[in-house]
């Protein structure tokens, strides 16, 4: 009987203790997100980190000899829920013959005369763009005659990491082996400030593709310039993934507020500690890679201090003009845009997209908040400064959260915000009037 008792009375508190749990777990989870746990339509998905995370051995990304790193054809680019239009909306993207996400090879060939192609270069916020804002984009550009009436096919020529002149040496590439474009837009600027200082700073010329991209594929090339600190926080960051995939499948299958209490704190140390350790991988420096079957330019001159933001926003300008160049010869419009960044704004963040949008251990901070003055002196002082789309303050007045990570990405919200203004800017040129797109300047020069 005594032992009866002493099983009742343990089950009791088990069950009192649970059911406190559970209280506690739903009055927190109702102050933080104003529903109650069960029956919220808004609940979060944690996403799974896909193998391809940055810093570790890529299983999903190979290196082309004309434009630095791209993705391995048919690896899979997932598209998080919170970034997709409706429920119907494609959850998952697959690189294509030269490893840009999309779903056509190049050069791809107009099947119909009433095609329009279009070409989205840039780094990884073009490449999001592809795939979040350009629906916006079409829907905006249809409500004019001339597009109204054609197939619009936007076409991803963006990468993670691609600065100037990568997108300049991708655009030539692909125009000298057919590709046929209606209209160019080119996304960039955040690169440009925030990856080439990181390469001046680690002997590459800033001229060269991101170091943070490029170096870890020559890790694997050459074994020996992944020092032992490299490898040990290789190891960091695949024990912290494992760890944050786990969490993540156990979350989203999961039913009670007091288990979402607990293992979503959890999730949210463990994220952050892998964000760091992916921030400390970068930092940390190669072996030399003279050995290395990869070639990467040294500086090809000296450059101090302000010097490095100077001839970034140089090089970046006449990048684009050679874009604009080779584009007009043949009566194509090129659109460039300077994208906005939450490092170098007035706008003014809540304080739950601010935990979100900055890091002050980013590497790309400093970068960004002093290059983008850099950028924007350039395009005051270039005599073709109206043919660049300064983006810097499109978000100024959005009170939704229009950044989605500590880097430079947007939410849905942020991508239609910049579809909207590059769809204004293009309807505005007075380039397409009575169904009929009037012809580029072929005499235009840089």
């Amino acid at each position: 009987m005594m032992l009866k008792r002493l099983v009742i009375l343990l089950f009791v508190n088990v069950a009192v203790f649970c059911a406190c749990a559970e209280i506690l777990g739903l009055t927190v989870y109702y102050y933080e997100h104003g529903w109650l746990f069960y029956a919220n339509p808004y609940r979060q998905t944690y996403e799974v980190v896909p193998d391809a995370a940055q810093g570790e051995a890529f299983t999903d990304i190979g290196l082309s000899p004309y434009f630095g790193p791209t993705h391995r054809a048919g690896s899979a680019l997932d598209i998080p829920a919170a970034l997709r239009e409706t429920p119907a909306s494609p959850s998952r993207v697959v690189a294509n013959n030269f490893g840009f996400a999309s779903p056509h090879d190049y050069p791809f060939n107009r099947t119909r005369d009433d095609q329009l192609v279009i070409g989205i270069f840039g780094g990884s916020v073009g490449a999001w763009f592809c795939h979040v804002g350009v629906s916006r984009l079409e829907a905006v550009l249809k409500q004019n005659p001339f597009f109204a009436t054609r197939e619009l096919v936007p076409l991803c020529f963006s990468h993670e990491g691609y600065k100037q002149p990568q997108q300049l040496l991708t655009l030539a590439y692909f125009l000298s082996i057919g590709q046929q474009f209606d209209l160019v837009i080119n996304i960039d600027g955040f690169n440009e400030v925030a990856l080439a200082p990181l390469n001046d700073q680690h002997g590459w010329d800033i001229s060269m593709p991101s170091i943070m991209h490029l170096d870890p594929l020559i890790n694997l090339v050459n074994q020996s310039t992944l020092t032992l600190e490299k490898l040990d926080s290789l190891a960091e960051i695949r024990r912290d993934k494992q760890r944050l995939n786990a969490l993540a499948q156990r979350l989203n299958r999961n039913r009670l507020a007091s288990i979402d209490l607990v293992l979503g704190r959890y999730h949210a140390f463990v994220e952050r500690k892998y964000r760091e350790e992916l921030v400390r991988f970068d930092r940390l420096p190669s072996n030399p890679p003279q050995q290395s079957v990869i070639h990467v330019a040294p500086p090809i001159k000296e450059r101090r201090g302000a010097t490095v933001y100077e001839e970034i926003a140089r090089d970046w300008i006449t990048s684009s003009l050679l874009m604009k160049q080779l584009l007009a010869a043949r009566a194509v419009p090129y659109f460039h845009v300077l994208q906005p960044n939450q490092y170098y704004s007035t706008r003014t963040f809540s304080a739950a997209e601010a935990k979100v949008a900055f890091n002050a251990a980013s590497p790309f901070k400093e970068g960004a908040a002093r290059g983008y003055a850099f950028l924007e002196m350039a395009l005051q002082s270039n005599g073709r400064a109206p043919d660049i789309l300064n983006a810097v303050h499109v978000f100024d007045d959005e009170r939704a959260a229009v950044y989605i990570d500590d880097c430079c990405h947007y939410t849905l919200v942020g991508n239609q915000r910049l579809a909207d203004f590059i769809a204004k800017a293009i309807l505005a040129t007075g380039a397409w009037t009575g169904g009929v797109r009037l012809k580029a300047d072929p005499t235009d020069r840089p």
